[in-house]
């Protein structure tokens, strides 16, 4: 049986954020579905976080238990942002409150006619229209999910830490 210490959840929590993040690229490139402004932002805290926990798992015996609770900290405070975004992300698909402009509603209008010269090439993908649910919940609240255990996870993988340090 695996002993449930701070190192191994943090191996944990970064396999399950890479596996998130692989399959948001897998549901893009090989399931055909294009992703909005908004879960372009969602991707965000991925790229922040997986190299960094990567980083603080390969130096962990080095590091000073202090620093490592630290970075854990930081890391569930940039997945706490990820956890908020999809939050925010589901709340527009489900009309709760109006997304931004670049995604949303019908836009500024037209100035002249020569705005109308590229309008085939440019494509906007809507953030308030889900592309798929799946047992109700679209990509945006599968990912506040995911991201919401993401952060406790670490954040219990800091406590572990802090208190191992204790003894």
């Amino acid at each position: 049986m695996i002993e449930l210490n701070a190192k191994n959840l943090t191996v944990g929590v970064t396999a399950l954020a890479a596996t998130a993040i692989t399959s948001a690229y897998g549901f893009q490139y090989i399931g055909g579905y294009i992703p909005c402004d908004l879960c372009y932002e969602q991707r965000n805290p991925y790229y922040i976080t997986i190299p960094l926990l990567l980083i603080t798992l390969f130096i962990w015996d080095r590091l000073n238990a202090n620093y490592r609770t630290i970075l854990l900290g930081i890391v569930a405070l940039i997945f706490a942002y990820g956890t908020w975004m999809a939050g925010y992300h589901s709340g527009v698909e489900w009309s709760w409150w109006p997304g931004p402009d670049t995604c949303t509603g019908v836009g500024a209008g037209i100035a002249d006619f020569a705005d109308l010269q590229n309008i085939n090439d440019t494509v906007v993908i809507p953030c308030d229209r889900a592309q798929v649910r799946f047992f109700g919940l679209s990509f945006a609240g599968m990912n506040a999910i995911v991201s919401l255990f993401l952060t406790c996870a670490t954040l219990y993988a800091g406590h572990l830490n802090f208190h191992s340090n204790k003894k």
